[in-house]
């Protein structure tokens, strides 16, 4: 099923609604891109990983990658290695057991609405878009790929 919208300017889009069944096997998820901003004052930033969320699969995971030489392109000052930890400490938050820290007994959704809540750090979440995947693990790995890399 699709519906015709007419925006104010006058553009013609469609909108698709699934219902469900009609998915087929592709649950409805959530991202974010994590940004590295060197110095915030400027604004600047680096994508370096994406984290995914799948309700229907009680799937929460994190990917990262890095490139220093963007990032010292930004700021040469730029602390590597506190960058670097950050973004491990996302992943394992992610990950969910020990290395969560005190988010361990939360859900994955609890984890993830955390993560994603707006912060004026080095590392900093992006907007959440959504989608539709049969493969959150597999999306997430694409995402990194496509955004990120």
């Amino acid at each position: 099923m699709s519906e015709r919208l007419i925006h104010m300017a006058g553009h013609v889009t469609e909108r698709h609604i699934t219902r469900t069944g009609q998915g087929g096997d592709r649950d409805v998820f959530e991202y974010a891109l994590l940004k590295v901003v060197p110095r915030v004052e400027r604004g600047e930033c680096i994508n370096a990983g994406v984290i995914v969320y799948c309700r229907a699969q009680a799937y929460l995971g994190a990917r990262t990658h890095l490139d220093e030489a963007r990032l010292l392109a930004l700021d040469p000052a730029a602390d590597v290695a506190g960058v670097r930890a950050a973004l491990g400490a996302v992943e394992g938050v992610c990950g969910g057991g020990a290395a969560a820290g005190q988010a361990a007994d939360d859900d994955a959704g609890r984890r993830f609405r955390w993560l994603i809540a707006p912060r004026s750090t080095v590392v900093q979440p992006g907007p959440v878009h959504t989608g539709l995947t049969a493969d959150p693990g597999a999306e997430t790995r694409r995402l990194l790929d496509l955004l990120v890399r």
